[in-house]
């Protein structure tokens, strides 16, 4: 590797590292076999359109821009596509296969609540890669000897002291972060989602049967919250797949948010066969 290619993939390195600092979203297309140009050559493709790198002619990262957008908008991780199915003005490209790479956060949790669901969906969540944050006023739900295998390990363990405060602290700027009310309580609900409002992350259920869950919401609807972001909270939280125990309303709550997140239906995947068979 020649010292300006090494320099430029320490650059793209540490772009992307402040890319992920600030929870935004990017594609990495990468030239993966080309007659024309160098294999290997990067394009970092932000969100919002604006580009790091170079994948070695002008056109082809115009191109890749607007294939980007695409696949941003589609549920894939990575995706290796050639160029003649992004676009037909670069016949001399055509043959060239670009990779396209999501670059984003790792997802985030914060769960409210290390009761029997909390502590189940704090476990499940971890095993399928989020970073998972759960709180508790009760020390004594939230020690580690409660999560010591090695996929819990990774787990957030807070006491809060103050419900607002230690919500408002995980949540952070609320980018790529999902939030599940699961406490034990209406006062513990109330003060967890007046706080989880005010920080504003991309998801919030709240558990409770609806009476439960509507109480709190009128509460905070007298308060002067505002009713539209009142109504995108899920309250009752998750999907309805007949869960009884712990462990089934944790997966309930949490193909919800993985549904959320990946801009899924939430419908069986045999609708398709049923429909056709009609």
């Amino acid at each position: 590797m020649t010292p300006d290619k090494a320099r430029a993939e320490a650059n793209l390195g540490d772009h992307i590292r402040q890319l992920l600092a600030g929870g935004k979203m990017a594609t990495l297309v990468t030239v993966l076999d080309s007659s024309a140009l160098d294999a290997g050559a990067k394009l970092l493709i932000h969100a919002g359109g604006q580009t790091f790198g170079d994948l070695g002619d002008p056109r082809l990262n115009d191109a890749a821009v607007k294939g980007a957008a695409g696949f941003l908008s589609g549920r894939d991780d990575t995706k290796a596509l050639k160029v003649s199915g992004i676009t037909a003005e670069l016949e001399s490209l055509a043959d060239t296969w670009l990779l396209f790479e999501r670059i984003e956060t790792e997802p985030r949790l914060v769960i409210a609540g290390a009761g029997h669901v909390g502590a189940s969906l704090a476990r499940l969540a971890a095993l399928v890669g989020y970073d998972v944050s759960l709180i508790d006023d009760r020390s004594e739900f939230v020690v580690r000897e409660l999560f010591s295998s090695p996929a819990e390990q990774a787990i957030r363990l807070l006491t809060a002291r103050s419900w607002s405060d230690a919500m408002r602290e995980a949540i952070g700027n609320g980018r790529g972060v999902s939030v599940a009310i699961v406490t034990r309580g209406h006062k513990q609900d109330e003060d967890c989602l007046r706080a989880t409002i005010a920080a504003q992350p991309e998801y919030i259920g709240m558990i409770g049967s609806k009476r439960r869950t509507n109480i709190v919401l009128d509460k905070l609807r007298e308060e002067g919250f505002d009713p539209e972001r009142l109504t995108r909270v899920r309250a009752p939280i998750g999907l309805d797949i007949g869960a009884v125990s712990p462990e089934e309303v944790a997966l309930a709550i949490l193909a919800e948010i993985i549904a959320e997140r990946r801009g899924g239906p939430g419908t069986p995947l045999s609708r398709w066969r049923r429909d056709h068979a009609k």
